[in-house]
């Protein structure tokens, strides 16, 4: 099925310009890393993904390569194997205000192998009109049954595409980023700490029926190295105003309590040295007291993570999903998971 007519509209893909966008890339790149999801309110069928998409601007294709989470299929969390060593964690956390505790890094249930929705479509570049301006477009549609539709605004500078959601079919939000790297190509954690420019925060959130919006920085310069286990890094954020209070599951030892203990343990790790996943996984100190354990159980916050690289080979931030899912028997388990999208970037 040709690409132009019975996906889009029939005034988005002029028929002269159809052979010479089909040799073009979206801003001139040609990996990129990619972060959408579909969420709803009240839906208990919310559902993200995270991946990479390459063109080949010969024949006007684009392959994927994407890890995905649905609400409908629930995950546990997985070790990593990977405990951060007493450099830059701690096995005796009353006595430090500054480390984190020594725990087994988690992720999201399958992100540590290889992705299992690989895929192919066709692309479209044009110009259009994207919120009052004259804009880049690039359309894909996706060799699906039935066919997927998205559509991206694409900006460019020398070294970096940014792909802006616009549509999809089946999507309600998205970030993605582009270069001329190879998706082999990634930075180290020293690298990633070291980065010298602010990484922006900005995502959607789904938790407990609601569709929030995320915005802040994100503190990579605040993180720890850790000496020996050199792919991760760690943070304890010594206090948090709006997360680990007594009204939020910790009432013995949360804000408002007399312990107020309000402090969020952060670990990020490398999971690979070959392709661009890291993830990021944290909790809040006052749940694993609620347990009397030294690492937290149960709903912690894990976000995977993709790297975004640009031509040069420099690490310019992430682009992330969250897929955290409630580990308990509850009359409404779903009720209480917690997706996401987000990117952590110096250009947003």
């Amino acid at each position: 099925m040709p690409l132009s007519l019975l996906a889009l509209p029939a005034s988005a893909v002029p028929a002269q310009a159809q052979a010479q966008a089909a040799r073009q890339l979206p801003g001139g790149k040609v990996n990129f890393v990619v972060a959408v999801g579909h969420m709803t309110a009240t839906s208990r069928a919310n559902r993200v993904r995270l991946g990479t998409y390459s063109f080949d601007a010969a024949n006007g294709t684009v392959a994927a390569r994407i890890h995905r989470w649905d609400h409908t299929e629930p995950r546990a969390r997985v070790g990593t194997g990977t405990v951060p060593d007493d450099s830059c964690s701690t096995t005796s956390p009353s006595t430090s205000a500054t480390l984190v505790r020594t725990c087994e890094i988690q992720t999201a249930g399958g992100f540590a192998a290889e992705p299992t929705d690989v895929g192919s479509g066709r692309y479209q570049l044009q110009t259009e009109t994207v919120d009052g301006r004259s804009t880049p477009v690039l359309w894909i549609l996706w060799d699906t049954t039935p066919p997927r539709t998205e559509k991206w605004a694409v900006e460019t500078t020398s070294t970096l595409a940014r792909l802006s959601f616009v549509y999809a079919t089946d999507a309600t939000t998205g970030y993605g980023y582009g270069s001329n790297a190879p998706l082999t190509t990634r930075q180290a954690m020293t690298a990633v700490r070291d980065h010298p420019a602010p990484l922006h925060l900005q995502g959607q959130t789904w938790a407990h029926d609601q569709v929030t919006t995320a915005g802040g920085l994100f503190q990579h310069r605040s993180f720890q190295t850790c000496v020996r286990t050199t792919w991760c890094l760690t943070h304890l954020q010594p206090a948090s105003t709006r997360a680990c209070q007594a009204t939020g599951g910790c009432p013995n030892h949360g804000g408002g309590t007399p312990a107020n203990v309000t402090s969020i343990q952060y670990y990020l790790q490398s999971l690979s040295p070959q392709d661009r996943r890291d993830t990021l996984w944290h909790w809040c100190t006052c749940l694993a007291l609620e347990q009397g354990r030294t690492c937290y159980t149960g709903n912690s916050h894990v976000k995977p993570i993709l790297q975004i690289i640009d031509d040069a080979g420099t690490f310019r931030g992430w682009v992330g999903v969250e897929a955290s899912f409630y580990p308990f028997a509850d009359a409404d388990p779903r009720s209480h998971d917690m997706l996401g999208v987000f990117r952590l970037a110096d250009w947003t």
